[in-house]
């Protein structure tokens, strides 16, 4: 009887264990997941740091820079800063994805992202993506909150 009972609790252990890794947002969004940009970078590991500033100016809502050269297997520690007024967000993935996944904001505005290659920042606050490029290509950054990438609010990652 004890037997059974400890193999019951392996298998309804395991079975938990996968469906905690099931985590919403479908394939691709689970942690340590490569993609066709790479993958979440190890913060224990060293990084090129790249200061990236999110604000509006002149009408129009902005990265400082738009444009970021990486060595293709670099790992890079994104230090963002938001310096508007307005919520912002960075989103790291292909253009294809974000432009997918601007649709869906749309429908839901106060979507918030728990994904590593995606981070959301109030007014004057800071944080940071550490992401492993690993593939070359040019890769997209945006902010996907209704009307900001429309706005201006996009840039390109070149992973030679």
């Amino acid at each position: 009887m004890k037997t059974a009972a400890f193999g019951l609790a392996v298998i309804a252990g395991l079975f938990s264990a996968g469906t905690a890794l099931a985590g919403p947002g479908g394939a691709g969004h689970g942690h340590g997941d490569e993609t066709a940009y790479g993958k979440p970078g190890d913060p224990k590991k060293p990084a090129r740091i790249v200061q990236v500033v999110m604000s509006e100016r002149d009408g129009k809502m902005v990265f400082i820079p738009d444009r970021i050269e990486v060595r293709r297997g670099e790992q890079v520690r994104l230090q963002l800063r938001n310096n508007g007024e307005l919520d912002h967000e960075l989103v790291v993935a292909t253009l294809e994805e974000n432009l997918k996944h601007a649709v869906e904001m749309q429908k839901n505005p106060d979507m918030e992202h728990d994904d590593p290659n995606a981070k959301r920042l109030a007014p004057k606050k800071t944080g940071e993506i550490v992401w492993a490029f690993t593939k070359a290509g040019e890769f997209d950054f945006s902010c996907l909150i209704p009307g900001h990438r429309e706005a201006g609010m996009t840039g390109k990652i070149i992973v030679k």
